[in-house]
Formats: structure tokens, sequence, C-alpha cells
């Protein structure tokens, strides 16, 4: 049996994989290119950046394609990773069990959990490599009882070079990203297609047969289709092929507070090394490279003095994605209560930690994106969503009900994993 699986980051890796290692015949498309890390010249670029010469956020594809950004309707930036590798290869490496709200649908994942930990193990970055700023932080965090915690990390601390541009892609090789699972699926006759961009999925007496790409006139063919572009890109696919998409995206918005130590030299670690817990959010300390390259109240500090705390929140699931690819995303005003919240204790930390003001918040963004083909309860045993055609699936974060406020890698792992068990067996009956 062919399978199609659209997307080559966690969750169309590890669909993919396993389809593969179960002797499906898999083709995985991907709408982008090769991933190149960015050339590490932040220090270099700084007269640059501060006289604001580096233009908008809307430039960043042209230095970097493999990530793209765009606002909301309503402004917000959002972010999602276009190379091979997905939204993997441009992540902070965090390999937390973020599972808010599953457990309400009764999907239990904790089996996908153990058995991506033993091919990935997580482990936090070593203790005596974190910045003094970072370590009084994390004091200050326990001392106020926010319980914070390394962040388990798929990280190899012995190839880590410490530059802290783990999102511009690591040119170490010592953070985990998808291309490895691909590399497994190549190996058992899989096949990669590189920037081929999936417009709309063919059906035919009820049942999805294959897909159409873009600037192709041929239609790619197969026994099945798994959607794995995201919770932007796979409701666009799907808005275009005429089958429903829910107006519920999340983006687990994120707002990181600027503040200023004389050489703290925070980019010399990895970002968020450690996280304290908040329920509807969590706290971490965090170089905000969106905020200090293109955010105009950022640009007096230099990059060695900046100092960040990320609030990264669990924000309402109240977008949409049309048939563009065009999102609408609003906070809304219990959002912005929250991240007020989260914003004050984020200062209070640095305040602690002899990080001083003036304290600027940066641009409010999100790279999470979920929840536009949310699974219902009775849909969980399947892994199908039941407004989905037969033969057509859904392997990523589009599938979670609400917005996490958490790392979100490891999920959208088990989730493939979890669904392309159940393609196979589904191909197999």
């Amino acid at each position: 049996m062919r399978v199609l699986v659209v997307g080559s980051g966690a969750g169309g890796a590890s669909a993919g994989r396993e389809l593969a290692l179960r002797g499906q015949e898999v083709v995985v498309l991907e709408a982008g290119g090769p991933l190149r890390p960015f050339p590490r010249i932040v220090q270099l670029s700084e007269p640059l950046r501060r006289a604001g010469l580096l233009g908008t956020v809307r430039t960043l594809r042209h230095l970097f394609p493999a990530m793209s950004v765009a606002r909301s309707r309503e402004g917000v930036l959002v972010a999602r990773g276009l190379a091979v590798g997905g939204s993997t290869g441009i992540s902070c490496g965090n390999w937390v069990r973020a599972q808010r709200g599953l457990a309400g649908i009764g999907l239990d994942l904790r089996s996908e959990f153990e058995e991506l930990e033993r091919l990935v193990p997580p482990r936090p970055f070593p203790r005596e490599r974190w910045r003094p700023t970072t370590e009084r932080m994390f004091a200050a965090a326990q001392e106020m009882g926010l319980d914070p915690r390394p962040t388990p990390k798929a990280v190899d601390p012995q190839r880590c070079l410490g530059c802290g541009l783990c999102e511009l892609g690591c040119s170490q090789g010592a953070r985990w990203d998808s291309r490895r699972f691909l590399g497994e699926l190549t190996r058992h006759k899989g096949e990669i297609r590189l920037g081929a961009r999936v417009t709309r999925v063919l059906l035919e007496g009820g049942r999805a047969c294959g897909v159409a790409v873009e600037g192709s006139s041929r239609e790619v063919r197969a026994d099945a289709v798994v959607l794995a572009a995201g919770g932007v890109g796979t409701a666009q696919i799907l808005r275009a092929s005429g089958l429903p998409v829910s107006d519920r995206l999340w983006i687990d918005v994120v707002l990181t507070l600027g503040g200023v130590a004389r050489r703290a030299r925070q980019l010399d670690e990895p970002p968020m090394v450690w996280y304290a817990d908040r329920g509807r959010y969590i706290l971490s300390p965090y170089f905000d490279l969106l905020s200090h390259i293109y955010h105009r109240p950022w640009r007096n500090v230099s990059v060695r003095d900046r100092v960040g705390v990320m609030v990264k929140l669990a924000d309402a699931a109240n977008g949409s994605v049309d048939r563009e690819g065009h999102v609408s995303k609003a906070l809304t005003l219990h959002d912005q209560a929250v991240l007020t919240e989260g914003v004050s204790l984020a200062q209070e930390i640095m305040e602690r930690s002899d990080v001083d003001g003036p304290f600027v918040e940066g641009v409010v963004h999100g790279g999470h994106l979920g929840g536009t083909v949310p699974l219902l309860k009775e849909d969980v045993p399947s892994m199908h969503p039941s407004s989905l055609p037969e033969r057509l699936w859904v392997a990523d974060l589009s599938l979670v009900p609400g917005s996490q406020g958490l790392p979100t890698m490891l999920t959208t792992a088990a989730i493939a994993l979890r669904v392309a068990r159940r393609v196979a067996e589904s191909l197999a009956g």
C-alpha cells in the first residue's frame, strides 16, 4: 500500500517512519527545501540591528527560508517551519510531555511518550553550563514558590556550542530534529520530495486517493493520505479540498519580557533551560530573537546585555485559517489578563536576580499551531476525525483540542505515532 505523508516535521516524520517500518510504501511531501542553519552573525550584525537596517519580520524569510513569520489579521505573529524537518529544525529542542486537556477526550499517550523517550532520551542541559543570571533567576523562582524545574531537552550537550541560536537551525547537529526519523524512513525505502507544496486532497467515491501539488500537472495518487502540515497548513489544504475545518486555532502565545544585565550573555546557553509551570502558562529564560532583531523598543540594548523571561500562554482556541492560509487570531480579554499576570512574575524574577529595567515587552507571537481538526472523544479509538473521509488522516497538533502553553514537539510525535498505527491497521484490514 502507498501512503502520502504531507509535511516532514515531528508529525510527518514520526508517522512516515512508523509506516515505513511497518512495510508501507511511504512518500513524504515537503513544501520547503533543505534546512540550512542561519550563519552565526548576531554579534556582527548589531550595528545594522540597532540602526533598524535589518528590515521587518517580513524580510526574515529572505534571510532564513526555513522560517515563515506572518501576522494574523489582528496583528499577532505566527511562525512556521518551512523546510525539511518542519518546525523541529527551528525549535528549542525541548522534549516535554504536553498533555493538557487530553484526558478529557480519553487520549492517553503514555506508551508513545515512553517509546519516543527511549528513541530520543530527554536530559536537562548541564547546570554547570547555565549562565550565572539564569542560575540566579532559577533560585529566585524557587524562593517565590514557582517550582521551577530543568527542561528535558533533546540536545547532546557534548556537541552543543552554547550559541543560544537553536531556533535558527543547529549547525552542530547537537539538537534533535525530525530529519533523523526521515533518515530511518529512507533506509526502509521511503521517499522524501522537497519543494512539493500540496494544494488539495483528491477524493473519489468518498475516500482520499491522492493529492494535487502546486506547479505540477501530475496528481500524486496513493491508497491513503496523512496530513501533517501543522495547524495552519493542514487546515489550508482541507479548506481548499472542500472539507470541514474547525475555527479553533490555538498557537501557544509567547510574550517575552526583556530586562538588562551587563554582560549577562544569555545567548551563551540554549534557550529555556528551565521552566516553571503555572497551569495556564509557563515562565522560562528566553532570549527572544524576533524581538531583539525586529522590535524597535528592544534596539537600544546590546546582545550581551539583554535578558529575557518568556511567558508561554495556553491561549484561547479562537483562531481560523482560510483556504489561502491567512490566519485570524486575536487575544481574548482573559488571555491578556493571564499574560499580564505572567509578565508581572517574570519581572519579579528578574528584579530578584540583579536584572535591571527598563523592562520592555517583546512582540506577541506563537509557533505551536493546533486545534483546527480537533479530536472528539468518540474519535480517539480510531484517531480518525469523523468529519474526514475514509483514507484521509491527520497527524499533527491540529488534532489537539486546546492550547498547551508548553513545548509540544514530543506530543506531536506521540500523536503521529498513534495515528500511523491506526492507518497501518486500517490498510491491513
